[in-house]
């Protein structure tokens, strides 16, 4: 991580620190976790709360092609340094939860949507509108990875029952400020067919 990424992640979460979450961008450790199962031919990936891009280098590292990335990013100086990082991959600042009215893909076209986004500090609707968004454009069998900090999956259980969606465990690491999990959650019908 570079003294210029932690400063600049420093600088939001002193600004909003219910809406950065986290204390210190992701490190190496957790965004290869949060990647693991996401290969080059899932097709465009769609990733939420990139910050300083840790996951989305890991996503290039795994051999995505940046021109199939479009990265969500709410805060105007994380989507600056983005597009100065990540020229060829679609950047957007604008709230994740305003997603599925946004017309980002045809529907069912996404394989894959990383979220670094801090669900637990948000309201039930936004997580709603999160996740309704992100299905919407996730083809069936696609995933949805959630990073956390917390002991459990982010998303409280009756969000996930509302929307027919189910979560699996997918790792922990302890080589993370603070350590963190990731789960992976699909819709009903699909989890025990991409086992």
């Amino acid at each position: 991580m570079s003294l210029s990424d932690l400063l600049a992640f420093l600088r939001s979460w002193i600004r909003s620190p219910l809406r950065t979450a986290a204390i210190m961008p992701s490190g190496v450790a957790v965004s290869a976790l949060m990647t693991q199962e996401i290969d080059p031919g899932f097709g465009p990936v769609l990733e939420l709360g990139p910050g300083t891009g840790p996951f989305t280098r890991s996503l290039l590292a795994r051999g995505i092609p940046e021109t199939e990335l479009t990265l969500v990013e709410y805060s105007l100086e994380f989507t600056t340094l983005l597009k100065r990082r990540f020229p060829k991959a679609r950047i957007l600042q604008m709230d994740a939860a305003q997603i599925g009215e946004a017309n980002l893909y045809e529907t069912g076209t996404v394989g894959a949507v990383v979220s670094g986004l801090g669900v637990l500090t948000m309201q039930p609707r936004q997580v709603k509108g999160i996740l309704s968004g992100a299905f919407k454009y996730l083809r069936p069998g696609g995933s949805f990875y959630q990073i956390t900090y917390g002991p459990r999956c982010p998303v409280s259980p009756d969000i996930l029952d509302h929307l027919h969606l189910e979560t699996r465990f997918v790792g922990r690491t302890m080589r993370n400020v603070p350590p963190a999990s990731v789960y992976r959650i699909n819709r009903l019908s699909s989890l025990s067919a991409t086992e």
